[in-house]
């Protein structure tokens, strides 16, 4: 075991980030800190802006981060895991998968698991393997799983037991190799420690290129199917030396007060199968040596309990999360607390002033990115945040450029709403097998075409108004409204059915379903619902149905009229609610 230092006193300073102070700033380090030396390089046929001195593969950074040593990295239950041991289990089991499958450079390798420490070495290990992680999200059922395991033809997967169970059942169809990790359970072709136990601490795999392949992120589409995101090695290392550049930024206009603390610690409490947990969460904190508590599940009372037996001084997560927060502290407060940061969905305004007034040692803040860019994009913090708390913020610097563009294709004018465009060498680099999607996703000069509405103020921040995607985000979880329509279309009784979002103050928004019953059919809310949550992972779920006496109003086109819709469903109370 190893034991933990204390943090001290925390302090938070509200200093508004001056234009002026911050470009100062900015300069300077770019001139004298040769690691954000800033150089171009063609990507994909476009020149980019990338650190010239960047390793070239994300394996250079865990390398840099192991020298971190004996401090304490992951925390878990009453495990602590020191930077030393992480790395040299991850190094044990690469050479393990190497051994026993046969496995290497290029090879796809899934994470199917909750929140585990063993999550965060799998992923480590696949990539000093060189091969390619799939994180599958853990709150996927069997057809779910399915659909990715076919698309991107995963065969090797960490499980924990409850995904084993689910994956069981096409195991045979699909020559899955299923390594149980941690948990008891019945029927694993292999056990993680068996795989580490085969292993030894080799040097890991160098000899990668920058625009070779890191990993495939699945996340829901308006098509009704998951992408999945192919991300580059480039792309990861990018945005996270730019997430360590803005935090140099900041250190030097507060005067070498550093927004991750004197003894940095962060709260996991988001799934690490989503790019806020691996690389705003996970992998910053691997560079910059700084401990993670992990959870296994969102318990905002259990939360505020490690916060405070840790000292622990970040926490990220989504809007409702940090909300829960302010009750779940109790007397005794967070008071190690210094950033509350919020991703994943739009906070609502009053939410940050009911942060601030709760945690007054803290100083909320909030980030704005996507799968596809790596997690990187805008960020709204310290006393800007308080200023503006309905934006998403300034772009992030210094490689990534974001543009509003109008139907038109012109770029709008300050205050004008049009579609986010972001251009940066953090940038995916497709769509796995949807050739056209990713053509439609991605202009031929490289800007990432990314479906939400915005604007730019007179200051350069960047407000985030409506979405042009077909999409519900719960809690930070996208959802897909035509996979859930779909999945309503599958009862015997529904003739008709009709999915948007239903505005929420903690989780942001909720799933709505307005149905049509077939002729001479009825249909009972509760068991629509619980029909459909057998298929459905839970947050898909729909939380209010509404019951159409008559069928539902269509457009010129054919289309179901939504907006028309949604209107007339929340002027009358719903049928069922959660």
């Amino acid at each position: 075991m190893t034991e933990l230092p204390a943090n001290g006193t925390a302090t938070a300073n509200d200093v508004n980030l001056d234009p002026a102070k911050v470009a100062g700033a900015a300069m300077k380090i770019l001139t004298e800190d040769p690691r954000f030396k800033v150089t171009e390089a063609e990507i994909r046929g476009n020149v980019f802006r990338v650190f010239e001195n960047a390793p070239p593969s994300l394996t250079g950074l865990l390398m840099a981060g192991a020298a971190h040593g004996d401090k304490p990295f992951l925390i878990y239950e009453d495990e602590v895991w020191t930077f030393a041991q992480t790395w040299e289990q991850a190094l044990r089991l690469a050479d393990g998968l190497k051994n026993t499958f046969g496995l290497g450079k290029g090879d796809k390798i899934g994470i199917a698991m909750r929140n585990y420490p063993e999550w965060c070495v799998a992923y480590m290990a696949i990539c000093s393997l060189g091969a390619v992680s799939v994180p599958l999200n853990a709150w996927w059922k069997t057809e779910e799983l399915e659909y990715a395991i076919r698309d991107c033809g995963v065969k090797h997967i960490f499980v924990d037991a409850r995904r084993l169970d689910y994956l069981k059942p096409i195991r045979a169809e699909y020559e899955l190799s299923l390594i149980l990790t941690r948990e008891d359970g019945d029927g694993a072709d292999h056990l993680y420690a068996d795989v580490i136990a085969a292993g030894a601490p080799t040097p890991p795999v160098t000899d990668i290129d920058p625009e070779d392949d890191l990993s495939i992120v699945y996340t829901s589409g308006s098509t009704g199917s998951p992408k999945g995101v192919v991300l580059t090695h480039r792309g990861a290392v990018s945005a996270l030396m730019s997430f360590g550049f803005l935090a140099a930024v900041v250190k030097e206009v507060q005067g070498g007060v550093s927004v991750f603390g004197n003894n940095p610690g962060i709260l996991l409490g988001v799934p690490l199968f989503h790019v806020t947990g691996s690389h705003a969460i996970f992998l910053l904190s691997w560079m910059v040596g700084r401990r993670m508590a992990i959870m296994y599940r969102w318990d905002a009372v259990k939360a505020c309990e490690l916060i405070r037996k840790f000292e622990l001084t970040n926490f990220v997560g989504v809007p409702a999360q940090s909300f829960e927060l302010i009750d779940a502290a109790g007397p005794e407060g967070l008071p190690s607390i210094l950033d509350i940061g919020s991703g994943g969905a739009k906070r609502p305004p009053d939410h940050v002033r009911k942060l601030k007034k709760r945690f007054a040692n803290a100083n909320p803040s909030s980030g704005y990115g996507l799968s596809e860019t790596n997690a990187i994009g805008a960020i709204c913090s310290l006393g800007d945040y308080q200023r503006k708390p309905d934006a998403a913020g300034k772009t992030v610097p210094p490689l990534t450029d974001i543009k509003i563009v109008g139907d038109d294709g012109a770029d709008c004018a300050m205050g004008d709403v049009g579609e986010v465009w972001i251009r940066s060498a953090a940038l995916f680099r497709g769509y796995h097998n949807l050739p056209e999607a990713t053509e439609k996703a991605i202009t031929p000069d490289g800007w990432f075409q990314t479906g939400d509405l915005g604007k730019m103020d007179e200051e350069g921040f960047l407000y985030i108004v409506d979405r042009l995607k077909d999409l519900i985000i719960r809690g930070g979880e996208n959802i897909s409204c035509l996979e859930v329509e779909g999945n309503a279309y599958t009862h015997d009784d529904v003739a008709e059915a009709c999915v948007f979002s239903v505005p929420d103050d903690v989780l942001g928004e909720r799933v709505g379903l307005v149905v049509y019953a077939k002729e001479g059919k009825t249909i009972e809310p509760q068991a629509l619902r619980d029909f459909m949550a057998q298929e459905l992972a839970g947050f898909k779920v729909p939380e209010r149905i509404w019951l159409s006496p008559q069928q539902l109003p269509r457009l010129g086109t054919g289309k179901f009229d939504k907006i028309t819709i949604k209107r007339f469903a929340l002027q009358a109370p719903p049928h069922w609610k959660v």
